[in-house]
């Protein structure tokens, strides 16, 4: 599975709409108002780049109140889960 992050920019009075049609998208799994430089945090999880390429290049635009967008993919992923679980089995 393949994670990617998406910081968006919206029109103010549009950040509840932008964020619930993001919501709605295929590959969304979570949009989050943040406070800061950008208004939504989304969180895309797919199969393959393809997907990511449409679904941000292709979908995004469509969302109304949409302004500015900046995608991060992970290469890998860290949690306090995954440290635990490495102690657990021995590895430092």
């Amino acid at each position: 599975m393949i994670t990617t992050i998406v910081l968006v920019k919206a029109e103010p009075r549009l950040i509840p709409q932008c964020a619930k049609k993001l919501a709605g998208l295929e590959g969304v799994t979570d949009v989050y108002s943040v406070s800061g430089e950008w208004d939504l945090v989304v969180l895309v999880k797919v199969a393959n780049y393809e997907d990511i390429a449409r679904i941000v290049t292709e979908e995004f635009p469509e969302v109304p109140g949409l302004v500015k967008t900046t995608t991060l993919t992970a290469f890998r992923a860290y949690s306090k889960a995954d440290a635990e679980q490495a102690w657990d089995i021995g590895a430092t």
